[in-house]
């Protein structure tokens, strides 16, 4: 069992930078691959950004590439979301998940999900 609390959400202005935090318990969290996904009211939960269990490849909506790093410490069972030229648009809750599985479909491939820190990029 995996358990993970995000952390590091709150209001930032347009072009501002936030870094957000997932802690994991659990001595498996080194084998899992990790990857941050973001919703808002009434839409489908979307994939934001991912990463191999090594750190080896990373994988971004096109939506955040180049503006948003997805990174992990497994020693210190931490993944991160480093979010810089935030727009208004980025506004969502964002959540860590973690999973096992392999199918070419991130949201699938998860088996663990946090609660969610809210992010706000006001104009």
């Amino acid at each position: 069992q995996v358990q993970l609390v995000e952390s590091g959400g709150g209001l930032v202005q347009a072009g501002g930078s936030l870094r957000l935090s997932c802690a994991a318990s659990g001595r498996t969290f080194s084998s899992y691959r990790m990857a941050w996904f973001r919703q808002t009211p009434g839409k489908e939960r979307e994939f934001v950004a991912g990463i191999t269990w090594n750190s080896g490849s990373a994988y971004y909506a096109d939506s955040v590439k180049g503006r948003f790093t997805i990174s992990r410490d497994n020693a210190k069972n931490t993944v991160y979301l480093q979010m810089n030229t935030l727009e208004p648009k980025d506004t969502a809750v964002y959540y860590c998940a973690g999973g096992s599985r392999y199918t070419g479909n991130w949201k699938n491939d998860m088996d663990y999900w946090g609660k969610g820190t809210l992010v706000t990029v006001s104009s």
